[in-house]
């Protein structure tokens, strides 16, 4: 078995006082450090995924242009490349070794899966590459990238662990629907407690 933590879009604008906040981002920012630190050998490899977007265009209909932000398929402006918004919570600190993951260049780029490593690997292939059979799952926002994330790595054939103590969602019935789907397409929903000591 071959173990991997994989953190969602820990990131200022996805945090308290940033563009589109979630609350108790922050928190989680520094729950999932606390993790690590407490189990520094528990994972085979870790990954971190950020939102990175155009400064230019709407992103493929992603940035509400000219328009309102409907809240579900179009949002303000967020984590644009190379901005202070776009890194991460300065809560979250993450090995060495942690594998960067971009998404949602030019596109809106909900799951991890749609993402690339520096070299512009697609996740997906790191992944069989390191011959990742299971995952934890954490960050933000539940609701969103996180349950998009968590059910294409169900469906690219991974066990998922989706650690219910370190997400937190946009809005409290969207976070337990997306919670509730993640469970019924195989995810388990578990507490960050049961990660074993390496």
């Amino acid at each position: 078995m071959t173990r991997a933590l994989i953190i969602i879009d820990v990131q200022n604008d996805f945090t308290e006082g940033g563009a589109l906040p979630v609350t108790g981002g922050a928190a989680v920012a520094g729950a999932i450090t606390t993790l690590l630190k407490a189990h520094p050998h528990s994972y085979d490899h870790v990954y971190a995924s950020r939102d990175w977007h155009d400064a230019e265009g709407g992103n493929n209909g992603h940035f509400a242009v000219d328009i309102e932000p409907d809240f579900i398929d179009t949002w303000p402006v967020h984590c644009v490349a190379d901005t202070a918004g776009a890194e991460y919570h300065p809560a979250l600190s993450l090995p060495e070794s942690t594998v960067h993951i971009l998404k949602g260049q030019g596109q809106p780029g909900y799951s991890i899966f749609d993402g690339v490593d520096a070299a512009g690997v697609r996740f997906g292939e790191l992944l069989i590459e390191a011959g990742v059979t299971d995952i934890d799952l954490v960050g933000l926002a539940t609701d969103y990238c996180v349950r998009a994330s968590g059910l294409d790595a169900l469906d690219h054939g991974q066990h998922v662990r989706v650690f219910t103590d370190l997400v937190a969602g946009v809005a409290p019935e969207s976070s337990v629907q997306a919670l509730a789907e993640l469970a019924h397409a195989g995810a388990v929903l578990a507490s960050s407690e049961l990660v074993e000591h390496a």
